[in-house]
């Protein structure tokens, strides 16, 4: 069994992202029970769902976020290892990112909402206390770099800095003004929700739209639970 655990929204259309991109999945894995929750605002939330699988029964959690972090190292990881105390055979495969097809999405989606070779881009992320998350967001961030031909450097929108406003100044004032260029948010977003309203008052002169239900990211989401498949202490009834 897959357990798609992406974080919440209350906007219809970052939730109608999430169910398509796991109905995505679903396809994907025909022979696979696919099923959806959530860590905040939404319900049923992950912990509910792992412990309603019956007994014995083999479970993978692939986390919807993009990144390491809270979510991951304590609200997913505390529902499978309570599970797995059980002696239910039940595992967290790592988060969607980094990977290089995200920093592909990326420079996709800026290339549809207008951004032109030189423009600065500043892949605007969620933002986390923690740090390592902030490791996996330089990373995708370096990955879109090593294909834009403008400068590329990372903000966030809470709970870590440079924040996304701060970093699209910095990023305007080493372009030497909007004669060189402009500034571009790659939006670093699974979908549409309370932080896309925050980038939009970042002061960027473009923002691109989401990462969305990408078939790229269905095809991560899929990688990510064969990967895990190989930790589970028993054969796998999915």
């Amino acid at each position: 069994m897959l357990i798609a655990c992406s974080h919440g929204t209350d906007n219809p259309q970052g939730q109608a992202v999430i169910s398509h991109l796991v109905g995505q999945v679903r396809e994907l894995l025909p022979d696979v029970e696919v099923l959806e929750t959530y860590v905040d605002v939404q319900y049923p939330q992950v912990d509910e769902v792992v412990n309603c699988v019956a007994a014995g029964r083999a479970v993978v959690v692939v986390p919807l976020l993009l990144s390491g972090g809270f979510h991951v190292n304590v609200d997913i990881a505390s529902a499978v290892a309570f599970r797995a105390s059980t002696g239910s055979p039940t595992v967290a495969a790592a988060p969607l990112g980094p990977d290089p097809r995200l920093a592909s999405i990326l420079v996709d989606r800026l290339d549809a909402a207008g951004a032109l070779p030189g423009d600065a881009v500043v892949v605007a992320a969620a933002g986390s206390s923690d740090a390592a998350a902030a490791v996996d967001v330089e990373q995708v961030a370096a990955e879109v770099a090593a294909s834009w031909e403008g400068p590329v450097s990372v903000g966030y929108a809470a709970s870590a800095a440079p924040r996304v406003a701060v970093a699209t100044d910095l990023a305007r004032s080493e372009l030497g003004g909007p004669e060189h260029g402009r500034v571009a948010l790659a939006t670093y977003l699974l979908a549409p929700g309370f932080f896309t309203k925050r980038l939009a008052e970042a002061g960027a002169d473009l923002m691109a739209e989401p990462i969305g239900a990408h078939p790229l990211v269905a095809q991560i989401i899929v990688d990510r639970f064969t990967e895990a498949l190989a930790l589970l202490p028993t054969p796998v009834d999915s």
